[in-house]
C-alpha cells in the first residue's frame, strides 16, 4: 500500500494539473459569434431570429470561453442593420449618409475583442436543400486550418440533425454580388476577409433552407440542438489547438 501512495499522488497531481491547464486555456480563448441580422430572407421567417437563437444556445452550452456576440439588429446608427448580403459592397463596405453598414459595425466590434475564433451563422435560403454548408476565405494564411474547423462544425451539426452535410466551400466560388477581397480581388464574404476581420480563425456556416428546413429552424428544440452540437465540436477543436 505504501508503494502505491506515490503513484496515486502522481496521478492525482497530473489530473489536477490537466484540469488547471484546461481552465487557464478556456480563460484565454476568445470566441466571437456573428448571427445573421437579415430579416428579409423568407416569408414569415426571420433568419436573424433563427440564427441568433442558435448562437445563444451555443453560448449557453459548456464549456464556456470568453464569448461575445456581434449583432447590428435594431441599431439605427448604421445602414442595413437588419438586411443585406454579406457579399455586396452596398451592404458591407459602403458608407451611406455618413453611416457604416451593419456588417462593418459588427466586424469593428469583433476586432475590438481580439478573438482567436470568429463564427458567422446564417441560413442558406433558396437552395431547396435540407443541408448545412461551411464557408472559408480564399487565399487566407490559415485556409487549410479553417477548412478543418468548418468541416468539423458542419459534420457535428449534420450528425445532431437531419441536415445533409454539403461540405466546405471557398467564399470565392459563390458568384454572388460584387464584394471582393482587396488582397486577391476574388469575390468574397465581407465577414471572412482578412483585411476586415482580424481573427485568425474565421468560418461562416449556412445552416438549412428557410423553406425545406423550416420545421427544424423555427423550433426551439431544433435551434438548441444545433447550437449545442456547434459548441461541443468547437470546444473539442479548441482543446486540440496550441493557442498562445
Amino acid at each position: 500500500m505504501k508503494k502505491a501512495i506515490p503513484i496515486i499522488l502522481s496521478l492525482l497531481f497530473l489530473f489536477v494539473q490537466s484540469f488547471a491547464d484546461n481552465g487557464m486555456k478556456r480563460k484565454k480563448i476568445k470566441v466571437v459569434w456573428q448571427p445573421s441580422h437579415q430579416t428579409d430572407t423568407g416569408k414569415d421567417f426571420s433568419e436573424a431570429e433563427t440564427c441568433n437563437a442558435i448562437v445563444e444556445a451555443a453560448i449557453k452550452t459548456s464549456p464556456h470561453f470568453k464569448e461575445y456576440k456581434v449583432w447590428s439588429i435594431g441599431n439605427e446608427n448604421v445602414h442595413h442593420n437588419n438586411m443585406g448580403s454579406n457579399t455586396a459592397i452596398e451592404h458591407t463596405s459602403a458608407i451611406i449618409d455618413g453611416k457604416l453598414s451593419g456588417y462593418a459595425y459588427e466586424l469593428q466590434e469583433s476586432n475590438k475583442k481580439h478573438p482567436q475564433v470568429f463564427i458567422a451563422v446564417h441560413n442558406n435560403g433558396g437552395t431547396k436543400r435540407n443541408a448545412v454548408w461551411g464557408y472559408i476565405h480564399y487565399g487566407d494564411s490559415k485556409e487549410s486550418e479553417n477548412r478543418v474547423l468548418a468541416a468539423r462544425l458542419i459534420k457535428a451539426i449534420a450528425a445532431a440533425t437531419d441536415l445533409e452535410n454539403r461540405g466546405v466551400l471557398l467564399d470565392s466560388t459563390t458568384g454572388r454580388n460584387d464584394y471582393r477581397c482587396m488582397s486577391t480581388n476574388k469575390l468574397s464574404f465581407y465577414s471572412l476577409d482578412e483585411n476586415i476581420n482580424t481573427a485568425p480563425y474565421r468560418v461562416l456556416l449556412e445552416i438549412g433552407d428557410n423553406a425545406v428546413s423550416r420545421a427544424l429552424l423555427t423550433s426551439q428544440e431544433g435551434r438548441k440542438k444545433i447550437g449545442e452540437a456547434l459548441k461541443q465540436e468547437l470546444a473539442a477543436w479548441i482543446a486540440e489547438k496550441d493557442f498562445e
